[in-house]
């Protein structure tokens, strides 16, 4: 079966689950994390597992599902799967082995946890914004998906089979996807619109955005000393071809190569000195040697382009996008931050489960911020 894009739209990046939701007034020994006194139970964890775990192995992870506490099966599985070590070198212990299997553990429950608490938080941001689905506009969007996704009925049947996910876990990340679609559609209401006085403001502010430079073609030879670019300029001055001058004295590399020639150089581009005198310099005249930091000038400016300022009649059109654009992002931000800061909040881990959205989870010198955004199909 060839997977495209569109599987991966379909399932996303993260883990899927159909999430078991129980309120409770503690959380219960069976309970992996309690989302605002929701739980979600260790059940829905144990059948993600050995998905990841999979996904894992295709990656270069150990072959098995880690198994703790001991991880006997996972450390039996590595060490059947490891390569024979080159000659010389000693074979990786149980020890060594036993530590990549916890290692793996951890990533995977990891990664396990923050998409079951994410897709938590999704849901519960929903309800709280009463923002609803139905049942059948998921059931039409996942049909939809499946078609796109799978060329034929036993192509999707052999990809649940081969991947350990349900049709029930499929249309539940379809779920979570339209939930979040809808969250951000009311985040950026009327975040679509820019008055003619602030785009006005806009462009007073970035003028130069909205500009282009005065620029200069010109021949030129750097050297070294002073006295090297005095007999570069009188040989020119006496009729020698410039790229063969430049060839012969030139310490600038790419100039050189192109018989000294530098095209279309914006003004406060060059070095300070060599920017100015070439901006000042009259068209077609040997002007020089310049001293500058790099070394000495000679040149011939052979073009000169004026500056260009487009007008705002000119750009309003993209102006207006441009602070729509910003209207959005920065309000998509402000949500993100409170997003991650509300829901965390209602968030406890089990101790064995605990990750960096957990509001029990050990404090770190940087944050990380949780959107509401699903993979784009």
């Amino acid at each position: 079966m060839k997977t495209t894009a569109r599987v991966l739209a379909l399932i996303g990046a993260a883990m899927i689950v159909a999430l078991g939701l129980s309120a409770c007034g503690g959380m219960s020994k069976d309970a992996v994390v309690s989302v605002g006194g929701d739980e979600i139970n260790k059940s829905e964890f144990e059948h993600l597992l050995p998905i990841a775990a999979s996904q894992s192995q295709s990656a270069g992870g150990a072959s098995a599902v880690p198994d703790p506490p001991d991880f006997k099966k996972c450390v039996a599985a590595a060490k059947k799967a490891a390569p024979k070590p080159t000659k010389g070198q000693p074979r990786p212990t149980d020890a060594t082995y036993l530590s990549q299997c916890k290692t793996q553990y951890k990533t995977l429950t990891d990664q396990i946890m923050q998409y079951l608490i994410r897709a938590a938080w999704i849901q519960g941001e929903a309800a709280d914004r009463d923002i609803k689905v139905s049942d059948r506009d998921v059931k039409k969007q996942f049909d939809k998906d499946r078609k796109q996704s799978f060329p034929t009925v036993k192509a999707y049947n052999e990809f649940l089979k081969s991947s350990g996910y349900t049709t029930e876990d499929l249309l539940y990340q379809v779920k979570s996807r339209l939930l979040s679609e809808k969250i951000q559609k009311e985040v950026l209401k009327g975040q679509d619109k820019a008055s003619d006085a602030e785009i006005t403001a806009y462009y007073n502010k970035n003028k130069k955005n909205f500009s282009q430079p005065a620029t200069r073609s010109m021949l030129v030879v750097m050297t070294k000393t002073k006295a090297q670019a005095e007999k570069a300029k009188a040989e020119l001055v006496a009729g020698a071809k410039w790229g063969t001058v430049a060839k012969k004295y030139s310490i600038d590399v790419t100039s050189k190569a192109n018989g000294g020639k530098l095209e279309n150089v914006p003004e406060g581009q060059q070095e300070p000195t060599l920017d100015k005198a070439t901006f000042k310099a009259k068209k077609n005249v040997i002007t020089g040697p310049i001293k500058t930091q790099f070394g000495y000038y000679v040149f011939k400016v052979t073009k000169t382009t004026k500056a260009t300022q487009q007008e705002l009649k000119e750009v309003k059109d993209t102006v207006k996008q441009t602070l729509i654009s910003e209207k959005q992002q920065k309000a998509m931000q402000n949500f993100s931050k409170e997003f991650e800061k509300k829901w965390k909040a209602r968030t406890e881990c089990a101790k064995d489960y605990v990750t960096e959205q957990c509001k029990n989870a050990p404090k770190t010198k940087t944050n990380t911020t949780t959107t509401v955004q699903q993979p784009a199909e």
